[in-house]
């Protein structure tokens, strides 16, 4: 068993070692030390990071089979029996430092103000996580619990270490009863909270400096409480200040009016759509107004065969809407972008299935679609705008034809 230093001292970042034993772990060469201080990946808590005889470390692991410390290497190193110096890169072990004490009094406030339990935690990169077993976390309800555990990190509460018997454990007021079988290590935050844990910490809470829940994302009958912890709340309160009084400039407000900025923009913002709306109906009403006098007589219908670069589905049904308010109108239009989308239309007393002329239009050009005889629409994996406008066409000097057979 590697002997790990950090279980005694989570500040000591620097170290001599011998190398015990060498090996590969994932295609890259791995040494196992005799003792350690770079803490491995467990209990929701990455690993460390560093150099070993300066060589960076990418990644440590605890070996299952003999509990043994694998440190994986950017490339190989001397041979079992050297010594080494280990230097561990400290602002990120002190930021776990801090993330992993605060999850300890974030979970003990939510147990002292809510009787909610953590079932999960895990410490990332940007931010960390815990799960309580509350559905539907309410946010107030969360602000106390925040305010809690501020409190606990501004008092600055002495964090011990410490390991103990199993026969101790049951006078102790245990936040959860231990993994692990036999002596168990347990970090003690005075008068606050008491927890078996096997990662690092710091030595007081007001190293911690602030703590700030940020998202709450409900998972069934659990809720994952997004937090940040010392320099990661520094950081974010630094990103949202400096966003606040950007967009504060950009309205021309104080900061503690955006909010009603923010409302008014989308009161008018909502107005203006529903302007925009009445004034695009009105301007549809107008072209198809325009498209219909300008419609070509086949036999008893007057069409409107009309094809435009990337006009949207519903506009064109639309328009069709429009068009189907003047007299003996059969209207064929089609938009173009990606694909073709089609619709057909045709005044209501017109002697015509427009639906039918459709499943035409789409045969020819390997497309699909259907509706009702005086509204179809359809579409076909087409983009050359001149092949639907001489497919359109086609359909419009065939009508003239249909209906001379059928008269005759």
């Amino acid at each position: 068993m590697t002997e790990r230093l950090y279980y005694t001292d989570s500040y000591r970042t620097c170290f001599s070692a011998r190398v015990v034993e060498q090996l590969a772990w994932d295609d890259h060469p791995a040494v196992v030390l005799d003792r350690t201080a770079f803490y491995p990946t467990s209990g929701g808590q990455p690993a460390d990071r560093g150099t070993l005889g300066k060589i960076t470390v990418l990644d440590v692991v605890a070996r299952e089979e003999d509990s043994a410390i694998v440190h994986v290497l950017e490339r190989a190193m001397p041979e079992a029996g050297s010594e080494v110096e280990g230097v561990l890169d400290w602002p990120r072990r002190f930021d776990h430092m801090q993330q992993h004490t605060g999850q300890h009094i974030l979970s003990a406030a939510f147990e002292q103000v809510l009787d909610a339990d953590t079932i999960g935690f895990h410490l990332g990169t940007e931010v960390s996580t815990i799960d309580v077993n509350v559905a539907r976390l309410e946010p107030a309800a969360v602000t106390s619990v925040e305010d809690l555990a501020n409190q606990a990190i501004w008092d600055d509460r002495p964090v011990n270490v410490r390991i103990v018997d199993p026969d101790e454990l049951v006078a102790l007021p245990l936040r959860r009863p231990p993994a692990v079988e036999g002596p168990v290590r347990i970090v003690d935050i005075a008068g606050f909270d008491v927890n078996p844990c096997g990662g690092t910490h710091v030595a007081r809470t007001g190293e911690i400096g602030l703590l700030k829940t940020v998202r709450l994302t409900y998972r069934g009958n659990d809720t994952r409480v997004e937090f940040l912890c010392g320099r990661r709340a520094l950081r974010d309160y630094q990103a949202r200040n400096e966003m606040t009084n950007r967009l504060a400039a950009r309205l021309t407000v104080g900061h503690r009016e955006l909010d009603q900025a923010v409302e008014r923009l989308q009161a008018e913002a909502r107005q203006l759509h529903q302007d925009l709306r009445k004034a695009h109906k009105r301007l549809l009403g107008v072209e198809a107004g325009e498209l219909a006098e300008a419609a070509i007589a086949h036999g008893p219908y007057r069409v409107v065969q009309q094809v435009w670069e990337r006009r949207e589905p519903d506009e064109l049904r639309a328009l069709a809407h429009e068009l189907m308010q003047h007299p003996g109108i059969v209207a064929l239009l089609a938009g173009v972008g990606e694909r073709t989308h089609l619709c057909f239309a045709c005044t209501e007393g017109v002697d015509l299935n427009v639906a039918g002329l459709l499943r035409e239009a789409c045969a020819q050009l390997g497309g699909k679609g259907g509706g009702q005889p005086n509204l179809a629409q359809g579409s076909a994996p087409v983009t050359d705008a001149a092949h639907v406008n001489a497919v359109l066409a086609s359909l419009s000097s065939s009508l003239e034809r249909t209906y001379e057979r059928n008269c005759t």
